[in-house]
């Protein structure tokens, strides 16, 4: 009987309630890879439009509202979402899991793009 006393007992509430958790599903790796593909993808126009002769005052006003736009605003509009699927629908949405389907979606976007207007 101590022995199955000292293995219940050596299981303790809190680690059980750690395992029980869920945990992202997306390696931090891959969103900060994602990260910086979306930041590299809304560079990559702008130093060949500055090759071809365009004015740097107006590649720099489109750049510096194109490229956060695409690298913060469209992850953070996921990340809020999610937040709010969280509180209004009792869901739960892992942030990191949110920021990099929103990283995955800017760089399928400016992809979407690029192949749009070449």
């Amino acid at each position: 009987m101590d022995i199955k006393n000292s293995i219940n007992s050596s299981v303790s509430p809190e680690s059980a309630a750690s395992t029980a958790q869920q945990r992202s599903l997306v390696p931090k790796g891959i969103t900060i890879g994602l990260a910086v593909f979306a930041l590299v993808l809304s560079l990559a126009g702008y130093g060949f439009r500055l090759l071809v002769g365009d004015d740097v005052g107006e590649v720099l006003r489109h750049a510096a509202v194109i490229v956060p736009s695409f690298v913060l605003g469209i992850p953070l509009l996921f990340w809020v979402g999610s937040r709010i699927f969280n509180k209004v629908k009792g869901m739960h949405i892992e942030s990191w899991n949110a920021i990099s389907l929103g990283y995955l979606t800017s760089c399928i976007s400016m992809l979407w793009l690029m192949g749009t207007y070449s």
